[in-house]
């Protein structure tokens, strides 16, 4: 799917690439959380993150907001069981009727993790499901 970026975004993708060397792919500024939100190529998530959270610290305090990284993958099961870390989601089936569900299961002491404070880690995964790989929603198994 093509992601449209608004010109606040790719400003924060220029702070992020200058900081990492990792052309980020994507950036969403959530504003009700004071958040951004990258989305960064499959394999650079360490190198994005730098030694002991290094650059995501460097981010925050150039922007002002919190950070945080995701890691994109090629498909769309591997890309919510990223988008839903750090909580241990053992699998994701994809459900394809009217609307497109991804269900992930996710361990049951980990359930909070995925959910995030107020809902808000899974509400992200659900944008950047839709953005990315045109899913309609995830529901947690």
């Amino acid at each position: 799917m093509i992601v449209t970026l608004s010109d606040e975004a790719r400003q924060y993708i220029a702070v992020f690439d200058d900081e990492t060397d990792v052309p980020a792919i994507d950036c969403v500024v959530d504003e009700e959380c004071d958040r951004l939100v990258f989305v960064v190529p499959a394999g650079t998530m360490g190198k994005a993150i730098g030694p002991g959270g290094k650059h995501v610290r460097a981010i925050e305090s150039a922007v002002g907001r919190d950070v945080t990284v995701i890691e994109n993958a090629d498909t769309v099961e591997d890309f919510v069981a990223n988008a839903l870390a750090p909580a241990a989601v053992y699998n994701v089936t994809i459900s394809e009727n009217d609307t497109t569900i991804a269900y992930a299961e996710v361990d049951h002491e980990d359930r909070g993790v995925a959910i995030g404070k107020d809902g808000r880690r899974i509400d992200m995964a659900r944008r950047l499901a839709k953005r990315h790989f045109d899913v309609d929603g995830i529901e947690l198994t």
